[in-house]
């Protein structure tokens, strides 16, 4: 890491198509001056080279700041293009392999729907989660129903590693994940449907 995110961490999940007309770039830069902590390049339908051109923009894009790059799934497109790290999907190579392959030189974060799957990440070395979803929410409906708080609560009590909560939490519920022990919170909409990403931050980084 350029330097430890203090909590709550905010990470941002890219949706390049989600922010159109808007340059996803500067929806990036404008988070990362915002001071979001990690921002996962999530741009799955591109082919290896635009990604590569995207993460590499995005990189310098976030220099000047504290943020942190994560390109999704591709652990080798992450090096190769100087990003921080990488998230692993639970369809990924498991995080023990890819941290075999990268040793410290990567960030490595995994998603979890469960905590067996948290265990496993945990043993695997990954550096956090991102578990969910709590709430309900379209886009994880095929992860099956949302945890709801009080499950999510018990899997972030089992576990060391920083756990941070996903799905259907924007400005009205984020204490109550961030109460329930979420080290973050991980969103899409929350942040590129914002009028200003800016308050979104302060917002929450007030509200712990």
């Amino acid at each position: 890491m350029k330097n430890p995110p203090s909590k709550p961490w905010l990470y941002l999940i890219t949706d390049r198509k989600a922010c159109e007309p808007r340059p996803l770039t500067d929806l990036i830069q404008g988070a990362a001056e915002a001071g979001v902590d990690l921002i996962q390049i999530r741009e799955k339908d591109l082919s290896a080279r635009a990604l590569s051109e995207l993460v590499e923009r995005a990189v310098e894009a976030v220099t000047a700041s504290a943020t942190h790059v994560l390109v999704n799934d591709r652990f080798d497109v992450a090096l190769a293009c100087g990003a921080h790290g990488v998230h692993l999907t639970t369809h990924s190579l498991p995080p023990a392999v890819v941290r075999r392959e990268v040793g410290n030189r990567l960030l490595i974060g995994a998603s979890a729907h469960s905590l067996e799957e948290v265990k496993r990440a945990e043993e695997g070395q990954a550096d956090f989660v991102v578990c969910g979803p709590v709430f309900e929410t379209p886009s994880k409906r095929p992860y099956g129903p949302p945890l709801g708080l009080d499950s999510f609560a018990h899997i972030v009590k089992q576990v060391s590693i920083p756990v941070l909560g996903i799905g259907g939490i924007d400005l009205t519920n984020f204490r109550r994940v961030l109460g329930a022990g979420a080290s973050g919170i991980a969103a899409i909409r929350l942040f590129i449907e914002a009028p200003s990403i800016h308050d979104v931050v302060s917002c929450v980084k007030r509200g712990t």
